[in-house]
């Protein structure tokens, strides 16, 4: 895809402006221009590379989404504007109609739907434990008496605090300031788990000094999905990126896109992630639902 960035004086203009956007396809058809959302670490959904440049799992479905609008709107002058986004200004960027198509690691969920709409999930994930590979824990069960750790103000540490409350599972919950001080307490020995999305853990599992020696256990709690983010009341826009997603899914091209960004070395160090498709993924291969998370 040949992409440019939108002037930092355009994107803050747009932030603010208030008039609803036009249809996607009629607005990209008209404008000859479809601005395509990326996130700058969302490894391996969107990232930037060694270059500076968007690439990733949903970066690369998003191509074949563009080439898909190409076809249909008969633009093949079609130019494709980048725009980098945050948690924060991802969902404003989309509904004031700044961006047009965003493929990173959003969950699809019931309250975010009142906002904006989402394709076909593409993605699940949910909490897992980390801990060292000759660990004797393997689920919730085996946490009786140990230390576990997640990361302070994440939805990770109030599950695994519900739990343990709720279950009464015994197991002593602390707070770390960030995903990194977490694995360290586990591989240091002062906690015997790290719970978090199991994404993040197969990502810090990856790059660690030595991964073999740790380990991601469990069956995944709290299982939310990701999905492509799309603006309300746009069904035909939804319709042709859900069928984009139907037709990767059923010729075996988005299994082997999976393969390449979570099975495979990825740019830019050459990092294996090691994280296998998840059964719930799976089925979604043949269900293709864009339920959300509660």
């Amino acid at each position: 895809m040949r992409t440019f960035l939108l002037p930092a004086a355009a994107l803050s203009a747009a932030l603010f402006a208030t008039s609803a956007p036009a249809q996607t396809l009629d607005k990209v058809k008209t404008s000859g221009t479809i601005t395509v959302a990326y996130r700058e670490s969302s490894i391996p959904f969107s990232y930037l590379d060694d270059k500076a440049q968007p690439t990733g799992f949903g970066w690369e479905i998003c191509q074949r989404i563009v080439d898909e609008v190409r076809r249909v709107t008969g633009r093949a002058d079609l130019k494709v504007a980048t725009q980098s986004v945050t948690s924060a200004n991802r969902i404003p960027l989309l509904v004031n109609g700044t961006i047009d198509v965003e493929c990173g690691s959003t969950t699809n969920n019931s309250d975010r739907g009142k906002q904006v709409a989402f394709a076909t999930n593409y993605f699940y994930t949910g909490t897992r434990l980390l801990v060292k590979a000759n660990s004797p824990i393997r689920s919730l069960a085996d946490l009786k008496g140990k230390t576990v750790v997640s990361t302070t103000g994440t939805t990770n540490f109030r599950i695994m605090r519900t739990l343990n409350e709720e279950q009464k599972l015994g197991f002593d919950l602390i707070g770390a300031k960030d995903h990194a001080e977490s694995a360290l307490l586990v591989q240091s020995g002062r906690a015997d788990a790290f719970a978090m999305d199991d994404i993040l853990l197969y990502g810090l599992r990856a790059s660690s000094a030595n991964p073999a020696d740790l380990a991601v256990v469990g069956d995944a709690i709290q299982v939310e999905p990701y999905a492509i983010m799309l603006r309300r009341d746009d069904p035909s826009f939804k319709s042709l990126v859900d069928g984009v997603l139907a037709r990767l899914m059923d010729s075996g091209e988005f299994a082997r896109l999976y393969s390449k960004w979570f099975q495979s070395p990825i740019p830019p160090r050459g990092v294996n992630l090691g994280a296998p498709m998840s059964k719930e993924l799976q089925d979604n291969l043949k269900a293709k639902s864009d339920k959300p998370a509660t």
